[in-house]
């Protein structure tokens, strides 16, 4: 057995962002694992993204300080990592103010050197008390077993380990009892993806068949006969702060019209071909946005209300609306106003896939100046949306569908979608927001002349 000074325990860094705490969604090692540096070792969530950690520390993992479930303050101890030979322990015979030696201070000096391998904020100083707090498990999941009082086997290289990237997906197969060492990818270089454990999670019917005696799993916590509660996540905390104080401080209007998107539809069919399928919609609807932005810069700002002062922004971040499985999310392109219409084709692409598996990066969610919703994807024709906070404007589509039109005078089945706009009454009155809607919706019903402007 080494001694308690030989052993390095490792606090929950910094995630950045002003970000205070993580649950714990997965370990990615055991008691008695061996470990590397810059290995991960647990995933967690936080109330903008699911974060891989790193370990700063090589050998055997001793002690995990936190359950899966758990909720855990930023500097509190997250794992104890002890030199090759040593048995694991109770964490209580570890000293929590060990300081990194040897290669966890040289982890320390690329993190501080912007090296880009790790997580910043390692080294983060403890809190006087504990922050860390035992949520309700809701996830169907079986607590995990308190870890042994004798060291388990080491992972054995080439054992063949499930190939999963998404944390999202491990946890769609713990939920349903999946094993993912069962599974065949589907994906590239036969990476599993959801669509693989969603086809191994048996039917209901096939669980009733095989005369399960289990007991239905309880979601949330107690609560009185008829009723389930459900504990908000990190994520959800965050996300209902943000949208009350929205709705709390922003006096907001909603306007909306009709389009006919006939030939922005046909426009982009035409640019279809066998090779390429050319822009999407979304992105066709985002540069016309971004170029009446840039005649209404009022609406890409946000307000300082200490200083009582528009804030208008030279680039226009445009932040995406996107439904994940963690919840709905933002992210931004960056500078959208520089792009072309096939490169902002590319980038909502990119921002969007990432954005549903939780692989944003926080300064992707914050730091948008004006979003943008297509909501026609749930097959819904309108929406008083709420303002996306500290922005001062949101616009959003509906779903496009055959309605009967009249051109020159003539009824015609057209192709329309609504388009709605609320924006901060206090950054600019009617007028103006009635120009910035007539300006894109007069762009989708005569794209060709609009692109040739922009």
């Amino acid at each position: 057995m080494s001694t308690a000074t030989e052993a390095q325990t490792f606090r929950l860094p910094d995630l950045g962002e002003g970000l205070t705490e993580a649950e714990i969604v997965h370990w990615l090692v055991s008691v008695g694992d061996a470990v590397a540096v810059d290995e991960v070792i647990a995933e967690v969530e936080t109330a903008k993204s699911v974060v891989e950690v790193p370990s700063p520390y090589a050998g055997v993992v001793v002690t995990l300080h936190a359950a899966e479930g758990e909720t855990v303050a930023v500097g509190e101890p997250l794992i104890t990592v002890g030199p090759g030979e040593t048995s694991p322990r109770d964490s209580r015979d570890v000293s929590s103010e060990q300081q990194p030696t040897g290669e966890a201070e040289r982890y320390r000096e690329e993190e501080q050197a912007g090296s880009g391998n790790v997580l910043i904020g390692y080294g983060t100083s403890a809190p006087k008390e504990s922050g860390r707090r035992r949520r309700p498990r809701d996830r169907g999941v079986a607590e995990r077993p308190a870890p042994a009082t004798s060291a388990a086997p080491a992972r054995r290289p080439g054992s063949g380990p499930a190939r999963v990237i998404s944390p999202l997906v491990r946890g769609l197969a713990r939920e349903h009892g999946v094993d993912l060492t069962r599974l065949t990818g589907s994906g590239h270089g036969g990476v599993i993806t959801r669509g693989d454990v969603e086809a191994a999670i048996p039917a209901p019917e096939a669980a009733d068949d095989a005369g399960s005696s289990a007991p239905a799993r309880s979601v949330g916590m107690a609560g009185a006969q008829g009723e389930r509660r459900i504990p908000l996540s990190g994520f959800r905390k965050a996300a209902a702060a943000a949208l009350s104080r929205s709705r709390a401080e922003i006096p907001e209007a909603t306007v909306w019209v009709d389009v006919d998107a006939t030939p922005l539809w046909e426009l982009r069919e035409s640019a279809r071909t066998a090779q390429d399928p050319g822009p999407g919609l979304l992105a066709y609807l985002g540069r016309f946005v971004v170029a009446a932005l840039k005649e209404y810069p009022m609406l890409n700002a946000s307000i300082d209300t200490e200083r009582d002062e528009i804030v208008e922004y030279d680039r226009i971040n445009l932040g995406i609306a996107v439904q994940g499985d963690r919840g709905l999310v933002v992210p931004a392109v960056a500078d959208a106003g520089a792009l072309t219409t096939s490169q902002l084709d590319e980038r909502i692409r990119d921002v969007t896939a990432r954005a549903r598996v939780g692989k944003v990066s926080p300064e992707e969610l914050t730091t948008g100046t004006f979003t943008l919703n297509n909501y026609g994807g749930f097959r819904v024709d309108g929406s008083a949306a709420i303002i996306n906070h500290p922005q001062v404007a949101i616009m959003g589509f509906g779903r496009i569908i055959d309605r009967p039109w009249v051109v020159d005078g003539q009824l015609a089945v057209r192709k329309i979608t609504q388009m709605s706009f609320v924006f901060d009454h206090r950054v600019c009155d009617g007028g103006a927001a009635a120009g910035f809607m007539r300006m894109v919706a007069d762009a989708i019903e005569n794209p060709a002349s609009a692109i040739a402007r922009l």
